[in-house]
């Protein structure tokens, strides 16, 4: 009963930390695509120079 409660456990975890990492997955994906963003509508500085559109 144990080793079968043992694997029932750990098919559980690895069920869990696979949905986290999908999470993460899109996360970084959704992050990419704001930062390409970025590039594309960045405003006009001062002086005619293309500014970014982040302050860091």
């Amino acid at each position: 009963m144990v080793p079968l409660l043992l694997v029932l456990l750990l098919a559980l975890i690895l069920f869990g930390a696979g949905f986290a990492l999908k999470i993460l997955w899109w996360i970084a994906i959704i992050v990419l695509v704001v930062w390409l963003l970025g590039f594309v509508v960045r405003p006009a500085g001062g002086g005619g120079k293309r500014g970014r559109w982040y302050r860091w």
